[in-house]
């Protein structure tokens, strides 16, 4: 985390409400954008604006310092992925055929040659993680947080973070060792 964001800033009345919220946003957006665009959401910049609007009226409620503050806006980030997904799965929307979106091609041969030398997508290998370890890995890596931090966000247990994030890490392990196997 940048160090432009300590937690003597986020004591009331320190420093004027604009530049708390400069500094709370400059610290934590690149991180909370990352998560979200890792998540596959539509438009991550609209949904970040969205954590960001929610979090900022209640910076004061706050308690924990900074590390308070990166769990709560990583929890509020987390249910938005959340309600966004149960959303699109609502109302699945249409969209004309591009064939460049078309999965049913044949890989061009610059793809076999980057599987062939073992440089994978990261998308790919994660995407194809049960949705929780996907979570867990990627509040762990992208989001920083510690295990308390995303058994906060998540409302699970510590171990049961701990399990998920081994497991998770375990079944990319293999999906790599598998596909430089299969070659």
């Amino acid at each position: 985390m940048p160090d432009s964001l300590t937690d003597r800033d986020l004591v009331a009345g320190i420093l004027p409400e604009t530049e708390l919220f400069s500094r709370v946003y400059e610290s934590l957006a690149p991180a909370v954008l990352g998560y979200l665009g890792a998540r596959g959401v539509d438009d991550p910049e609209a949904l970040m604006q969205d954590v960001f609007l929610s979090v900022l009226p209640r910076i004061g409620e706050i308690s924990g310092g900074v590390a308070g503050l990166r769990t709560f806006v990583f929890s509020v980030a987390h249910a938005r992925v959340v309600d966004y997904y149960r959303r699109v799965e609502r109302r699945p929307r249409s969209v004309d055929y591009d064939p460049l979106a078309d999965m049913r091609t044949v890989p061009s041969a610059e793809a076999e040659a980057l599987v062939r030398t073992g440089q994978t997508d990261a998308h790919l290998l994660i995407g194809a993680l049960k949705p929780e370890q996907r979570d867990v890995l990627m509040l762990r890596i992208v989001g920083e947080l510690s295990i308390e931090d995303v058994a906060s966000v998540l409302g699970k247990t510590p171990g049961a973070v701990k399990q998920l994030q081994r497991r998770g890490l375990k079944a990319l392990r293999e999906m790599v060792s598998e596909g430089v196997m299969a070659l």
